[in-house]
């Protein structure tokens, strides 16, 4: 009996290793940006196409944005005729958030660290965000009923909640904090999904030895 991992399990470890980029690229891109503040500023400003810590950000970013689109894909692709239907869905969705995310953002990258006015700006902020997330929103959501459903799967659905809390303390604070605080809320959103990135990785990672395929 042959009870060696499949690789496609082995590399829900992708996920882990996209939040520790991300996790790397917010906490040292800062020191290649003289001034600037992670308590007042959005991370975005951190890749801003002006900003002085672009380029450390894509370096140390350069493994978030690669193994979180190959892991979410994997997780979707696995759960093929498994999980039910609303923990499917969800999953399909937080991978369609995923690469709408990583290529909208790249197409449209902010010109410089706030709102520049510019076309480009405006589709970062009034168009990719906005998708981003409501479809965060929708995929977390099913994702909670699914794992609600099936008791096998409630951490999942915990997990989800969780990331929908930070996601929507996110947007409260953003809009309820003064400036010079902005920062710390809008780092709970941007967290929220990179975690839960993670979350599908490992997911996938554990199911590795698991029983058939079950589809309801």
């Amino acid at each position: 009996m042959n009870n060696k991992m499949p690789l496609i399990n082995k590399l829900g470890l992708l996920g882990v290793a996209a939040l520790l980029s991300y996790t790397a690229a917010v906490i040292f891109a800062p020191l290649a940006y003289p001034g600037y503040s992670s308590l007042s500023q959005a991370v975005s400003d951190l890749s801003a196409e002006t900003s002085p810590s672009r380029l450390l950000w894509q370096q140390l970013s350069a493994v978030y944005d690669l193994c979180t689109v190959s892991c979410v894909t994997l997780v979707s692709v696995y759960i093929q005729g498994r999980l039910n239907k609303p923990l499917r869905l969800g999953i399909w969705l937080f991978s369609l958030m995923s690469w709408i995310s990583g290529i909208g953002y790249k197409m449209f990258p902010l010109s410089q660290s706030g709102n520049g006015g510019s076309a480009r700006d405006k589709m970062h902020i009034y168009v990719v965000t906005p998708i981003v997330v409501l479809l965060s929103i929708a995929s977390l959501t099913l994702i909670i009923i699914g794992g609600v459903k099936d008791k096998k799967y409630k951490w999942l659905a915990v997990c989800a909640g969780i990331c929908l809390a930070l996601m929507f303390a996110g947007a409260v604070g953003t809009g309820a904090l003064p400036k010079q605080y902005f920062g710390i809320p809008e780092r709970f959103s941007v967290f929220a999904a990179a975690g839960f990135t993670a979350v599908l990785g490992v997911f996938l990672f554990t199911q590795g030895k698991q029983q058939k395929p079950q589809s309801q």
